[in-house]
């Protein structure tokens, strides 16, 4: 089984498809994660970022790995060529970096394909923001979280507040905005809800409750 989460940044799906995927037992694919290393691995080999096909030839040449530890749902670790990069990729400048690594068609195509793979005969709860309308279009459950983008800009402010960065709340509002406006414009893989899809607000739910509501969509399709 196939689960698809989209949604626009701060909607909450990287920390609701781990929630559900542990819950469920199956694998947690997290697609932001190979973009960014595709990120990383350009920064790494000083390619330009608006250096298209440099760039989609290391998406397609580039060894992006995820280890689950003894079965587990959740990766432990995220290996790039052989190189654990799980905290590398989480940095402000690949923060930036990512966003226009990610609108690249071909590199879009080469990150799809592989992501494919990764799908193949496994159980598995993968998110991003094509998931139910390019990668996985025939998935069993198809699922859009969404929210206001005061609450999408609250809660990434104090994401970055833990993380021990300072910045100013405006700020993350007005990049909520404009990735949201990056996202549903990009020429591959736009984001959107598949006409298919179950859309879930999460403004005003706590995660038990979005993930509550999940689990009972999963267990209807089966």
């Amino acid at each position: 089984m196939i689960v698809a989460i989209d949604g626009p940044a701060g909607s909450g799906k990287s920390t609701v498809a781990r929630r559900l995927a542990e819950w469920l037992g199956m694998h947690y694919l997290d697609t932001g994660a190979m973009y960014r290393s595709v990120a990383l691995a350009a920064k790494r080999h000083g390619v330009s970022l608006d250096d298209e096909p440099a760039i989609a030839r290391l998406a397609a040449t580039s060894s992006i790995v995820f280890v689950h530890e003894d079965g587990a749902s959740i990766p432990t670790r995220v290996m790039l060529d052989g190189d654990d990069v799980t905290i590398d990729i989480r940095t402000p400048e690949i923060d930036e970096a990512v966003s226009l690594v990610a609108r690249m068609p071909r590199v879009r195509e080469a990150m799809v394909a592989q992501q494919r793979v990764l799908g193949e005969g496994d159980d598995l709860v993968a998110e991003g923001r094509d998931i139910g309308t390019v990668v996985f279009p025939d998935a069993d459950v198809k699922i859009y979280l969404t929210a206001s983008a005061e609450e999408r800009s609250k809660r990434r402010y104090t994401e970055l507040a833990a993380r021990g960065e300072s910045i100013e709340a405006e700020a993350v509002f007005d990049g909520i905005i404009a990735r949201d406006g990056a996202d549903m414009s990009r020429e591959a893989g736009p984001l959107a809800a598949a006409a298919d899809a179950r859309v879930v607000d999460t403004t005003d739910l706590s995660v038990d409750q979005v993930i509550e509501t999940l689990v009972a969509l999963v267990e209807e399709a089966r």
